[in-house]
Order: structure tokens, then sequence, then C-alpha cells
């Protein structure tokens, strides 16, 4: 793995530290691509109850590296666009990944970092930390998915002032609209993330993915359909061990115990 992303496990945690902390966590090849790589070695390891990404040094991401886009310029667009679906690759990994993904936000998430925070399931963020799409200031045009994420959480107006001003959002505005899960005092969102992350080691893993799933194709899905999914999810639910221990423990009166259930 490259020294541009880290890569801990700390018991049913996964931890993906952009580690470029000399350019402010700014992206790179290698960090999306291990992002990428390690959201898919997740796929039917339920010893793993979330991811948490995070930035090394108290900053989230820089968004993408200036240098690295000037010399783009002399390539073209079809290479460009490649390049651009690196990142992209890496946002899709990130909603298909099976596994809650948590955003670990110090500092500031600002272009494609801003992005990143956002693609994930739940995000915490210290109280003093920022949010900023600033790619007009520098003549680009947002990606990332950015403008969808903000589509589905801000009025357009308000995502088109994020937008196209590139002003510092304060994460306790993203807080208010129900971007951000928890707002954490400064130097803690890695704290609270994890106790995000080990109160998710106390769901069924297959629940668990099954919601995420669900709550993804909800926003794409008329009701009918939404209804026949949920339908097909609960009827497979109801025969499977997971559901046997929580309607059993429920009667029992005890706490269920799920994390049995989870196994490489």
């Amino acid at each position: 793995m490259s020294d541009a992303l880290i890569v801990r496990r700390e018991g049913p945690i996964l931890w993906l530290v952009n580690n470029n902390p000399s350019a402010r966590n700014a992206l790179s090849f290698e960090y999306c691509q291990g992002v990428t790589n390690a959201l898919k070695t997740t796929e039917g390891d339920t010893s793993i109850a979330a991811v948490i990404l995070s930035g090394a040094q108290g900053f989230f991401c820089a968004g993408g590296d200036l240098n690295v886009l000037i010399a783009r310029r002399k390539m073209p667009v079809e290479k460009r666009v490649e390049a651009i679906n690196v990142l992209h690759s890496m946002i899709r990994a990130i909603r298909d990944c099976t596994t809650p993904v948590i955003a670990a936000v110090e500092g500031g998430a600002a272009g494609a970092g801003a992005s990143i925070a956002l693609a994930c399931d739940l995000v915490v963020a210290a109280r003093d930390a920022y949010f900023a799409v600033s790619y007009l200031r520098v003549g680009l045009s947002p990606d990332g998915g950015v403008t969808a994420f903000l589509s589905e959480l801000a009025p357009r107006q308000l995502a088109n002032e994020i937008i196209m001003f590139g002003d510092k959002v304060p994460a306790e505005r993203l807080y208010q609209l129900g971007a951000i899960n928890r707002i954490s005092p400064s130097g803690k969102a890695e704290t609270v993330a994890r106790e995000l992350a080990e109160r998710l080691n106390n769901v069924g893993p297959a629940a668990l993915a099954s919601a995420k799933k669900l709550n993804q194709l909800a926003r794409e899905n008329d009701l009918n359909t939404q209804l026949e999914y949920e339908a097909k999810a609960m009827a497979e639910a109801q025969g499977n061990v997971e559901s046997g221990e929580g309607i059993a423990a429920f009667l029992e009166k005890r706490r269920a115990d799920f994390t049995k259930f989870r196994k490489d």
C-alpha cells in the first residue's frame, strides 16, 4: 500500500487515513486507488462494522492538487476524463460499499475533499472545521459528485451559493441542514466517529447492509418500486439468523448479540 494511504485495523473498525499532510492531504492517484481497493476488500467481510475516512495531522482533505491539474492541461480531454474517473471510482466505491463509511472531518474538507466527506454514510466534523466547494475560484467546474450531494441536502439557491461563491461553510451550518451527523470538539472528530462505529458493531451486519442499500435506492425509486424492494428485503431478513437472535432477545428481555454474526 502506498504511503499516501494509511490502512489501520482496530477491532471491527477499518481506518483509511489520507496521508499527505505537507499538502493538507490533497488528493493523489495512490490515495484514491488505495481507498477504492480497500473498500472493495470489505465486501463480504462482516467482521468490519464500519470504515472511517480521516486525514493525517488534523486536516481532512484539501481536494485536488493544483500542480497535478496544471500538468493535465497538456493531456487530451479523454485522458483527463480517465484521471477524473479515478476519483469518481472512489466515490462510487464509498456509496456501493456494503459496510457503512464514516467521514471524520478535522480542519477542512475542500473541493473534492468535500465531495468525499458528503459521499459517506455518516459524517462527524469538528466544531471549527469547514467545507468549501471553491472550484470556480480557479476556473474549474465541480466534480466528485458534490453537485448531487448538495442537491440532496440543500435548496437549489443555497446549493448555488455554496458552489458559485466557494466560501468556507462552517460545519455548524451543514449540521443544521442535516448533512453532518455529529459535531465534536476540535481534535475529537475521530473519537466521535469511533463511537459511532462501535455502535454499528452492535447491529446485525446483514440488516445494516440491507438498510444502507434500501436508503440509497429510495432516492431513485418511486414508492411502488421501493415497496417491492422493501418487501423482498424484509422477507429475506425474517428467515435469517440475525432476526432469529433479535426477536428471541426481545421476547426474552435481553440484549441481542449480533457480534457473533461478524466473521471474516
